[in-house]
């Protein structure tokens, strides 16, 4: 009995700390994998996002793919091509637009000015031979004149804005800055836009008044073969219209009224045009608008400083009978025949007064 009693708290004790080590134990080992446990969900989030990047790339890009492709999807609008994100050739268009157009645009207008600028410079301006003869010869109406300015006015602004918005990257923000450009940018395009139809009108106008005066006819091709006046002393025959005037109209006729038909395009995305149609629209209104203004420098340039005496036709509504029978001597005789004749130059009438009218 007494040995028993003498062993049982050595197996009691030895038991205990056996209890203690393996209390210990377990809570060190609880606490390395609670303390391990965040790290190893971080890397198991890890991998997990690692494996679904690499199964998503080719999903992600297959989707985009499809998109730029034009499939089309569900929309609650109800317009052309609603249901499509986005259509590839605005990529195609854009690239078009401030690449090659761009370039050639600016270097074909920059010419024009420049090859105008050397002919100032070389033939100097087209005086009138015998001088000015103190007579003068109606020929443009008011109404003519005011369709005439009206017209021209809308174009310069059209002309501004539009060049604005196409080279404004390029020229104005390295002036004014991002976001004065900005700013001027959206006045430019609404001012544009409401504008453009209103000029329409003007140049359908003018086209309907004028048609009858500007047909081509032999005398043209004489007028372009002695080089118009402009070349050499020589003065051609021309009626009311010479081969110049003529080409400018049919310039505006065939450029003008394309430009306003792609203009009407874009300005009214609202009758059904699709996404293409209106880059088409846009690339065809940059080329002939283009053409339009180079030839519009031409004939502002004859009409000024080029010519003397032309500017005061369109100023006054009548021309120096001299420049009329240099420039366009058989609209003279067209007007002799109807018993109009050159009245002498004089000083304003008094009030009330009136001028008198030769018409013998």
């Amino acid at each position: 009995m007494h040995e028993l009693t003498t062993r049982e708290p050595g197996v009691g004790g030895s038991l205990r700390k056996r209890g203690i080590k393996t209390v210990l134990w377990t809570l060190l080992v609880l606490t390395l994998v609670a303390v391990a446990l965040p790290f190893s969900g971080y890397l198991l989030t890890e991998s997990a996002q690692a494996q679904a990047s690499g199964d998503d790339q080719n999903a992600r890009a297959n989707f985009w793919r499809a998109v730029r492709e034009g499939s089309s999807g569900y929309s609650a609008v109800r317009s052309p091509e609603a249901g499509v994100l986005i259509q590839n050739g605005g990529e195609n268009w854009r690239a078009l637009r401030n690449g090659p157009m761009l370039t050639y645009a600016t270097w074909l207008m920059a010419g024009t000015l420049g090859v105008i600028a050397l002919f100032f410079m070389v033939r100097g301006k087209v005086k009138i031979s015998n001088g000015r003869s103190g007579e003068t010869v109606p020929r443009w109406s008011a109404f003519e004149r005011a369709l005439h300015w009206f017209t021209a006015i809308l174009f310069l602004v059209l002309l501004v804005t539009g060049l604005s918005l196409l080279l404004g990257r390029m020229v104005l923000i390295p002036l004014i800055g991002k976001d004065a450009f900005a700013a001027y940018a959206g006045l430019a395009k609404d001012l544009h836009n409401y504008v453009g139809p209103f000029f329409s009108v003007g140049l359908v106008l003018e086209i309907v008044m004028w048609m009858r005066h500007n047909l081509p006819n032999e005398t043209d091709l004489a007028w372009f073969a002695s080089g118009g006046g402009m070349v050499g002393d020589e003065h051609p025959s021309a009626g009311r219209m010479n081969g110049g005037e003529k080409l400018w109209f049919w310039v505006l006729v065939v450029f003008g009224l394309t430009a306003i038909g792609s203009g009407l395009v874009l300005d009214f995305p609202v009758f059904g045009q699709t996404r293409a149609q209106m880059q088409w629209a846009s690339l065809i209104h940059l080329g002939t608008t283009v053409v339009l203004t180079c030839f519009a420098f031409g004939h502002i340039y004859i009409g000024t400083i080029g010519t003397e005496g032309s500017f005061e036709g369109m100023a006054t509504g009548r021309v120096d009978a001299e420049w009329a029978r240099q420039h366009h001597d058989l609209w003279v005789k067209e007007l002799a025949a109807k018993g109009i004749y050159p009245e002498p130059t004089s000083p304003p009438a008094p009030s009330g007064g009136t001028a008198q009218t030769r018409t013998t």
